[in-house]
């Protein structure tokens, strides 16, 4: 199977991390508390989409924001469990969400590019399969995550030269995750 015929089944698991992907990404600052939350347009129904075609759903996310000491960890779980309810409001699921409060600095396992997070995931999931698994993100952090775990990777930006200089990182890129949506409608139909 090649991954630009790809047809998820409940054997899959999709990894999606948050910020700019799910949510906006504020310039030069961090999602503080549920109210700067807001989910990019179309997300919801593309994550109710996906939870029909995919066995598990994760987010995978670094939140160094916490270990720069601009928020606390119960701060970063409401923000997680507003999204949480949002997205099961319209329809979809969210199994768990990852994250690393640890600064880049810290070298971190948990932190992407590394794989720890992933490697929390198998544990809670066993039935993951890494190679029926696909990393969505918007930066090649995220891109690198998925590749050391052999996962399918698709890149959520519009900057096409980004794409062009990590290709042998990325399999696909679409400008957003309701892009990548409609793109694995037509595959599925």
């Amino acid at each position: 199977m090649t991954f630009s015929n790809l047809r998820p089944n409940k054997d899959w698991t999709l990894f999606l991390d948050r910020d700019g992907v799910i949510n906006q990404r504020l310039n030069d600052d961090y999602v503080k508390n549920p109210e700067e939350f807001v989910f990019l347009d179309g997300v919801l129904e593309s994550i109710a989409f996906f939870s029909k075609h995919f066995g598990r759903i994760l987010v995978v996310t670094n939140q160094q924001g916490v270990g720069k000491g601009l928020m606390e960890v119960s701060m970063l779980q409401e923000i997680h469990q507003k999204m949480l309810m949002d997205v099961e409001a319209a329809g979809g699921k969210i199994d768990k969400v990852y994250f690393c409060p640890d600064l880049e600095s810290s070298k971190s396992i948990y932190r992407k590019p590394r794989i720890g997070m992933g490697l929390l995931a198998k544990r809670d999931f066993p039935k993951i399969d890494f190679q029926k698994s696909i990393m969505v993100g918007d930066t090649i952090t995220d891109m690198l995550f998925g590749k050391r775990l052999k996962m399918n990777t698709v890149l959520i930006s519009e900057d096409l030269t980004l794409a062009r200089l990590h290709q042998h990182l990325i399999q696909l890129c679409f400008p957003s995750l309701v892009k990548f949506a409609e793109f694995l409608k037509q595959n599925l139909e």
